[in-house]
């Protein structure tokens, strides 16, 4: 099958290697020159037959949304476009309606399979019309793992819900063996946390491929020194926890996990520094200032402030 893929990054690049391994022909545009089949997104649709398939791996946001209109006034009625980086789910629904007017169809689809997909393929969650899945089967067949791991979610719109989930879950996962690994850490009574880890790989019910990468990254680095704890989110956090508030649907774990990678990039935070102040107003419990710990005394401001009387 003949197929334009637009962003050639590292998962656009894998994903479009994959698919030249499976025997699919591959028109790569990237604004990157280097790495570019063709000079811009018009040669790229001009090169393709019609109808044509274009994949759009680009970055969530203004660059999908100015990819998918610039596609929208190039691209003929009949043809398709995919969406496989990690837009927010109501994205794709005005996509796939402002692409309707115009005859092309459109299909999103959450890719997960990082750098390692490559070779052991994507897990692939699409949302769209049963006529476009069947039409892009032989693409995704080629993408996904042997076996499992390939999903027709939904219309358009569930293929990035469930990737969204999907990525919530992997939130609460990661802090899961994150709290762990600290207590092991803090514990005296244990002497070899990265074997523990390893020990848990077979056998036990957490054992699972991301406990396999952190043991590799334990591996490299045993106690983590080379890392700074700061942990970014890529969004779908957000929209998980979001998407929660508007069904009413607590999600705790995932909240909390989110909430943890805010509070990671807070060299000093802020809140703490309110619990602090009223630690010691209230019971006179040392601080920390910035010159060092101390404790306030009795004629310390605020010291004379007499507790409120109860109204009943």
């Amino acid at each position: 099958m003949q197929i334009g893929m637009v962003g050639l990054g590292k998962m656009g690049g894998n994903m479009a290697e994959r698919l030249r391994r499976g025997g699919h022909e591959v028109v790569g545009y990237d604004r990157n020159p280097e790495v570019s089949d063709v000079p811009s997104l018009k040669d790229l649709v001009d090169s393709l037959a019609a109808p044509r398939t274009v994949w759009v791996m680009v970055p969530a946001g203004p660059p999908t949304h100015a990819t998918i209109e610039q596609l929208g006034e190039l691209l003929s009625e009949g043809d398709l476009v995919i969406d496989g980086g990690n837009s927010h789910y109501v994205d794709d629904q005005k996509h796939g309606a402002q692409l309707a007017e115009k005859g092309i169809g459109f299909v999103d689809v959450g890719v997960s399979g990082g750098v390692w997909g490559l070779e052991n393929g994507y897990a692939l969650m699409a949302g769209g019309s049963e006529g476009d899945i069947r039409r892009l089967w032989p693409v995704f067949e080629t993408l996904k793992p042997e076996g499992d791991g390939f999903v027709h979610a939904g219309d358009v719109g569930a293929g990035h819900f469930a990737k969204m989930v999907h990525n919530g879950i992997e939130y609460g996962m990661m802090q899961a063996f994150a709290e762990g690994w600290e207590l092991l850490e803090a514990a005296d009574v244990v002497k070899d946390v990265p074997g523990t880890f390893a020990s848990w790989r077979h056998g036990t019910v957490i054992r699972s491929w991301l406990l396999d990468l952190f043991v590799r990254a334990l591996n490299e680095d045993p106690d983590l020194s080379d890392l700074q704890g700061y942990a970014q989110d890529s969004g779908e956090g957000r929209w998980t926890v979001q998407a929660a508030v508007e069904h009413a649907v607590p999600l705790p774990v995932i909240t909390s996990a989110l909430y943890a990678r805010f509070a990671s990039r807070q060299p000093d935070s802020p809140a703490m520094k309110v619990v602090a102040a009223l630690r010691n107003q209230f019971g006179g419990h040392a601080v920390a200032s910035k010159e060092g710990a101390h404790a306030k005394g009795a004629d310390s401001p605020g010291a004379d402030v007499a507790p409120p009387r109860e109204v009943s």
